[in-house]
C-alpha cells in the first residue's frame, strides 16, 4: 500500500509524541508499505520568526512570504524540523531521510497569487510536480522520504508551500491508496463529539454553519481535492492518541475521521427503455 502521511507541527514540539510517530511509521514502513511523510511546523515557524525580530502578516489565511520570511522558512522546515523527524525515525529503527524541494528536484512548485494580483503573497507557491521516480528509488532501497512543505520553482527561487495542500497535492501525483492528516486534536469535531466521517458534499455546509474552523477547514479542503484526484481514501485523526497512526493506515472506522467520496445518486432508467 502506498501511503502519505502529513503530520502537524504542533506534534512536533513534543519529543515524546515525536518518537511515537516515529515508532508507527517505522512498523508501517517495514510491514511493506511505501510511505511518504509530509509535515508542517506554523507554530514553531512563528516563534522563530518572531526571535528573529520578523513580522508575520496574512493574506486570505496565507502567511505572506518575503525573501527573509522564506529564508527562515527553509532554516525551519527543511533544516531543523525535517532533520528532527528523519532522525527520530532512523532511531525507532527504519532508515529514513529528510528531503526538501531542491534534492533531486523532488517537488516542483509554481508562485500563488491572490485575485489579480500576481506576487501579492511573496514567495508561497502550490505543488505543481512531484519527482515520482526519485522517491521510488528510495521506496526500493527500503527507505522513508520525510518531506518538507517546500517546493522549486522554475526560477530556483524556493517556495513555501502550505502542508495540507501539499500533502493532498502529492498523494495525488504518487498514487497514494491512502492519505492521513495526523492532528492535534481527535479529528473533525462537532462540538466535542468527533464525527467519524463527512463526505466531500457536506464539508461547505460545515464550513458555514462554523462547525469546522482555521487548520481543520484547510484539511478538509485538502481532502476533498485529494478525493476527486484519485486517492483511495482519507483520514483525519489525533497524532497523540495511542497508536492511531498505525490504526488508521490500517483501515480502522474506530478512531478520527474519515473523509469518503461524495455519493451520486443513480439515474432511475425510464420504464421500457431497456426493452
Amino acid at each position: 500500500m502506498r501511503l502519505v502521511i502529513k503530520i502537524a507541527g504542533a506534534l512536533l514540539e513534543s519529543p515524546e509524541t515525536v518518537q511515537k510517530i516515529a515508532r508507527q511509521i517505522g512498523e508501517l514502513a517495514r510491514a511493506g508499505n511505501e510511505t511518504l511523510v509530509i509535515h508542517g511546523g506554523g507554530k514553531i515557524f512563528t516563534s522563530t520568526l518572531e526571535r528573529m525580530g520578523i513580522s508575520s502578516y496574512f493574506v486570505n489565511g496565507l502567511r505572506v512570504t518575503d525573501r527573509e520570511t522564506r529564508d527562515a522558512a527553509v532554516m525551519v522546515f527543511a533544516g531543523l524540523l525535517n532533520k528532527r523527524l528523519a532522525g527520530a525515525i532512523s532511531l525507532a529503527g527504519q532508515t529514513a531521510i529528510g528531503i526538501s524541494a531542491s534534492d533531486g528536484a523532488c517537488f516542483l512548485a509554481e508562485p500563488m497569487q491572490v485575485g489579480e494580483c500576481e506576487g501579492t503573497l511573496g514567495f508561497v507557491g502550490y505543488l505543481a510536480e512531484v519527482n515520482v521516480d526519485f522517491l521510488r528509488s528510495l521506496w526500493r532501497a527500503k527507505i522513508v522520504p520525510v518531506a518538507s512543505c517546500l517546493g522549486l520553482g522554475s526560477d530556483g527561487e524556493l517556495y513555501n508551500i502550505n502542508a495540507d495542500h501539499m500533502a493532498a497535492a502529492a498523494a495525488e501525483f504518487i498514487q497514494a491508496d491512502r492519505l492521513i492528516f495526523l492532528t492535534d486534536v481527535a479529528g473533525v469535531l462537532d462540538g466535542e463529539k468527533v464525527l467519524r466521517a463527512v463526505r466531500s458534499n457536506e464539508i461547505e455546509d460545515l464550513i458555514r454553519r462554523n462547525k469546522v474552523s482555521g487548520g481543520m477547514i484547510l484539511k478538509l479542503e485538502a481532502a476533498k481535492r485529494a478525493l476527486t484526484g484519485g486517492v483511495g481514501e482519507v483520514h483525519i485523526v489525533g497524532g497523540t492518541i495511542p497508536r492511531s497512526l498505525f490504526t488508521a493506515a490500517n483501515g480502522s472506522r474506530r478512531l478520527g475521521t474519515r473523509v469518503l467520496p461524495t455519493i451520486h445518486a443513480t439515474p432511475r432508467i425510464a420504464q421500457g427503455a431497456a426493452r
